[in-house]
Order: C-alpha cells, then structure tokens, then sequence
C-alpha cells in the first residue's frame, strides 16, 4: 500500500465521523424546535380555551325570601321612647356559572337604617363547585341601642312602617391560567309592617364583577 492510499484510509473514517456530527446536530435541533412547536401550541390552546370556553364568568347573589322571624316593639308616648327587637331572616343563593369552582373568603352581611348600620353577620368562607350554587339563610338582628340616635326612628315606628335595607357582599377567586378576583353585590330596600309583623315590600337589585 503506497502513501496516497494509506492518506485515502484515513480520510474516511474522518469523514464519517464528521457526517454523524451533523447529524446528531440536526437531530438535537429537530427535537428541540419540536419541543418549543408543541409549548407554543400548548399554550395557544389554553389561551383559546381561556377565552372562549373557560371564559371567567361573573358569579350571582340572588335574595329568595325575607321575612320577619321575631319582632316585638312598644312605644313610650309620654317619654317619646320606642323599644324594638327584630330579627330578619334572608335566604340567599349565590350561583357560579363558570366551569372551574368558585372560593370566596369571609364575607359579610349588613342590616342597615337609613344609611347606618344597625346589624352585622359574617358569612364563612367557601367553595362553591363548577356550575353548582349554594343556599345561606342569613339571620340578622336589628341592634336598637344604634337607632336611638336617629331623629328618624321614633316616627319611623310611630307610622307603623319602618324602612330597612339588606347588604350583602361576597368577594373571591376562580382561576383560569391564573386568578380572577370576583365581588358580587346583593341590596335590598325593605318596608317592614309593625302592625303586621311582616314584610310590607322589597326591592332588590344585584351587581357583580371581576
């Protein structure tokens, strides 16, 4: 064997070496634009999702019944006092139409007389599952010692009707992709009857955003 085709020999296995060098190159790179393809469309697929089918929705506070479970009352004529107890009782549904579930952190429900506040309770935190609702029966207490203030309140009760308003808020979160703040509002403007121990009219209105 001469020099030319000992050089020859050696020449090959170099440029084998060579092409498998590029070919696993190409290979990696392959893989990798692959892999960066099927990110790319995973994420455009949730997005589309997000924003049509999963779409965040906004969650309801819907008052079904108040009525009147206690009330008792009398009036002092010649010293111009009025006693009263009242207690409201106001079921309430709060529904999620979105199709992830909805938790929602200690709310509060308010009784109030013209603009003030004259009762509190606290709704628990929660959950409430995709498409589902849940009922709450609220009990609110109306505090008398808070009306005695009030120029308003003595004539208020000597007309025999007494004007009072539910507040409820309830804020909280779903999440698609990422969190969705959400407060939902419910008000309702009362007429209690005295004389009949009940619920004269209500009016309610609800509002609710994320």
């Amino acid at each position: 064997m001469n020099c030319k085709q000992s050089m020859d020999v050696e020449a090959l296995p170099l440029a084998a070496k060579k092409e498998r060098k590029l070919t696993g190159k190409r290979r990696r790179r392959y893989i990798c634009l692959c892999l960066i393809s099927f990110v790319l469309g995973l994420g455009l697929l949730l997005l589309i999702l997000g924003l049509t089918v999963f779409k965040a929705k906004k969650p309801t506070t819907t008052v079904d019944s108040v009525t009147l479970s206690d009330v008792e009352f009398s009036i002092d004529a010649l010293r111009l006092r009025v006693s009263l107890n009242l207690t409201l009782d106001t079921d309430v549904t709060v529904r999620n139409p979105n199709r992830v579930s909805f938790k929602y952190t200690n709310s509060t429900c308010y009784l109030r007389y013209r603009g003030n506040d004259v009762g509190v309770v606290p709704i628990p935190a929660g959950r409430i599952g995709a498409r589902d609702s849940r009922g709450l029966n609220v009990s609110l207490t109306l505090m008398a010692d808070r009306l005695l203030s009030n120029s308003e309140f003595y004539s208020d009760v000597v007309s025999g009707t007494l004007p009072l308003q539910t507040y409820i808020r309830i804020s909280g979160k779903v999440r698609i992709l990422f969190n969705i703040h959400v407060v939902t509002y419910s008000t309702c403007d009362l007429v209690i009857d005295l004389s009949d121990r009940s619920v004269a009219n209500q009016t309610c209105h609800y509002k609710s955003k994320l």
